[in-house]
Parts: structure tokens; C-alpha cells; sequence
């Protein structure tokens, strides 16, 4: 018997899901090739204020994993499902994205340098502003009208704290979190691995080619 047709919402799931696949890689690339462009550069700071902006970028990669898992156990596997507009996604649409940058900037942190931080930022809000443009289209023709509210209320990446609601219980699911809580601790990665590198600049292994102020 002849497999039945799709239907174009199950062929918008599909596309949407290789696209989903085909943006991790080419954001794994891009962090990869960001970190070994990092590996040349060395820090100009003292050691007091070098080690105490690794700190801060410690906190706040702390922040950006947990904000991740707070966001992950409101919507689980239903982001194109349903309109998920509690907790976080009340305040921002995309709260994974905003504190995956938020991480971003603790990992640029780990070379001592403030400005590297902000440029991790910047880069990831960049790359995760052009992800959420296709998202969204897809969105509005699977969630139709309620998400096109919810467009209009909630802004889209930088959140408004007015207006956060919440509810009174979230059931969420484990196979997400988990996969939530393995990528988050990916980036703790950064720590050692810049650490690492100090270590060979400073026994002369690394070359330094350039400052990171």
C-alpha cells in the first residue's frame, strides 16, 4: 500500500527541523573558528583584574545555563506545537536565545577581556536574530493567529520584565531538560579550555599575536 501524502504542516515540521540541524553545526563552526582566533590573542591586564573578569564571566555563564533551563521547562517539546506565553517567554519570545548570549558573553569573559565579551555578545544576538527572522515565518503559518498576538504583545528578544505572568503549574519533560542541561554545560567547557591556553602563552607554547583589551 502506497505511503499516504504529507500533508504541508508535517512538510514545515521537517524543513524546519533540518534547519534547525543545519544552524547548530554552522553555530558550532562559527564559535570553533571565534575560539581559535582567540587562542593567538593574550591579555594586557594585571593579573587582579584579568582574574577578576574571568570571575564575572563565570557568574554570568552560570546565569545564561540556568535562565536556558528555566526557559526549557516551560516549553519543552511544544514551541511548534503551541503558543507557550508563561514564565520567561511572557517577557521575550526567545528567552533559549537570549541567555545562550548571555552565556556567550561569560565565555568571551574567560580571555580577560571585556571587549571580547561584548563581542561574543553581539555576535551570537546577531546570529540568533537572523535563526528567529525564519522561525517566526514558520510560526505564523503553523500557530496562525494566537501567535500572531502574541508577536505583537511580547517583544522578541530583549525582555520586558512588566510583563511577566506565570502559572501555577508546569509539567515539562525530561528528554528536554536533559538535552537542555548537556548543551548548557558545554559551555563550562570555555573555562579550562581558556585556561589552557593562558598556561601555553605564558610558558612561551602559544604565540601571541595580538591584545585582547
Amino acid at each position: 500500500m502506497a505511503a499516504a501524502a504529507r500533508s504541508p504542516r508535517e512538510k514545515s515540521f521537517d524543513e524546519m527541523g533540518r534547519y534547525q540541524r543545519r544552524r547548530r553545526v554552522l553555530l558550532a563552526l562559527l564559535i570553533g573558528a571565534f575560539c581559535v582566533l582567540l587562542v593567538f590573542g593574550g591579555s594586557p591586564h594585571d593579573e587582579l583584574t584579568h582574574e577578576r573578569i574571568e570571575a564575572h564571566g563565570i557568574a554570568v555563564i552560570l546565569i545564561g545555563i540556568g535562565g536556558r533551563l528555566w526557559s526549557i521547562l516551560y516549553i519543552g517539546d511544544r514551541k511548534s506545537a503551541e503558543v507557550v506565553a508563561t514564565g520567561p517567554y511572557s517577557v521575550m519570545r526567545n528567552p533559549l536565545y537570549f541567555f545562550s548570549t548571555v552565556a556567550a558573553a561569560g565565555i568571551g569573559a574567560q580571555t580577560g577581556s571585556v571587549i571580547v565579551a561584548v563581542a561574543s555578545a553581539v555576535l551570537c544576538a546577531a546570529a540568533f536574530h537572523i535563526v528567529t527572522l525564519r522561525e517566526e515565518r514558520h510560526l505564523m503559518t503553523v500557530l496562525g493567529l494566537p501567535y500572531k498576538d502574541y508577536v505583537a504583545r511580547v517583544p522578541r528578544f530583549f525582555p520586558n520584565p512588566r510583563l511577566f505572568r506565570d502559572q501555577a503549574e508546569v509539567t515539562f519533560t525530561p528528554r528536554s531538560f536533559n538535552h537542555t542541561l548537556r548543551d548548557g554545560l558545554v559551555f563550562l567547557v570555555s573555562i579550562p579550555f581558556f585556561e589552557f591556553i593562558e598556561s601555553g602563552q605564558e610558558n612561551g607554547v602559544i604565540p601571541v599575536l595580538f591584545w585582547l583589551y
